[in-house]
């Protein structure tokens, strides 16, 4: 864990997600000096629900469950395999995109540009917040940036895979468990709150947006899938989905629905749009071939020039937001 990766330096930051009041280290976590709430300390990962057992859902446990058909000479063999098949789930998360194919890296490399573009020169030193985080791979790409990063997930397994993601590869940041629908932070006390593919499994993704806002001092970068026509048709031809392989639902957005959160809350437009982008989260053989030497190029040209002509009606969108003086 890096100097930036301490429950010392999130002191001044935190507040009690319940009533916002002031929160003290004990010995059995963290104490609301308000309402008394104590939100505990697992594995050195802070978590502010209250129901913990929220906590216990992971994404990768998804239809992992057996069952219950199997038969008994070969339910450990079946052990064993979703033993392994979990371990390489997890490495894979922990890593991507590393190890990944080339085209598959560059096309996230490329989602995130988009969506930090008007403020990417200011990330440096800027503290940054990343809500539905996931195993922090966002959180190191801002990192990599130069700001100091707080990863935010209501699963522990995500956080712990966070903070291994930080350990392994000395990345400046540090994983909390949290909800973004109730954030344990003050107002205003983030330089920026950024979520990639997190909002559109809400039931109500309004109520997230509006949480990060209470938290964000300058800036909020929302990227998420988008509602248009390409994305109907890709659902039909089975491009796209309309819940994601964890079982999420996914509930797409317009840049005009994001925005007409933001500005009335005082944030100003920086930049809003769509864009096309396809790719799966577990890469197959197609990107492996067309990563290769002179595909890569011809792909990533492709990819450009479909984006100039039709990107405005794309499947994703990105919001950028900067609040008023």
């Amino acid at each position: 864990m890096t100097a930036w990766g301490s429950l010392q330096h999130l002191a001044e930051l935190l507040a009690c997600p319940r009533c916002h009041g002031d929160l003290r280290l004990t010995e059995d976590g963290l104490r609301c000096t308000s309402c008394d709430q104590t939100f505990p300390i697992v594995d050195g990962i802070p978590i502010f629900l209250d129901d913990l057992d929220a906590a216990s859902h992971d994404e990768l446990d998804h239809g992992r469950e057996p069952d219950g058909h199997h038969a008994a000479d070969t339910a450990h063999k079946h052990r064993q395999a979703e033993h392994f098949d979990l371990m390489a789930a997890e490495e894979f998360e922990i890593e991507r995109p590393r190890g990944a194919p080339r085209l598959y890296g560059w096309l996230l490399a490329e989602k995130f540009r988009r969506s930090v573009a008007p403020i990417g020169p200011q990330l440096a030193g800027a503290t940054v917040l990343t809500v539905c985080g996931g195993s922090g791979m966002d959180a190191e790409f801002l990192a990599d940036r130069g700001a100091s990063v707080i990863s935010s997930d209501i699963s522990i397994g995500a956080s712990r895979r966070a903070r291994e993601r930080a350990r392994k590869h000395a990345v400046n940041m540090v994983p909390i468990v949290a909800d973004v629908e109730r954030l344990p932070f003050r107002d205003g006390s983030i330089d920026l709150v950024f979520v990639h593919d997190g909002l559109h499994h809400l039931e109500q993704p309004e109520t997230g947006l509006r949480e990060m806002t209470r938290v964000a001092r300058r800036w909020i970068a929302v990227t998420e899938p988008a509602r248009a026509r390409l994305t109907s048709v890709a659902i039909l031809l089975g491009l796209a989905q309309t819940a994601e392989e964890s079982g999420n639902r996914v509930m797409r957005l317009e840049p005009r629905d994001v925005l007409g959160i933001l500005q009335p809350l005082g944030f100003e437009r920086l930049a809003a749009g769509r864009y096309a982008m396809y790719y799966r989260h577990q890469p197959g053989v197609v990107f492996r071939l067309l990563s290769r030497p002179g595909l890569f190029q011809l792909a990533t040209a492709g990819w450009r020039l479909a984006n100039a002509i039709l990107g405005r009606f794309g499947n994703k969108m990105v919001v950028v937001g900067e609040r008023r003086p």
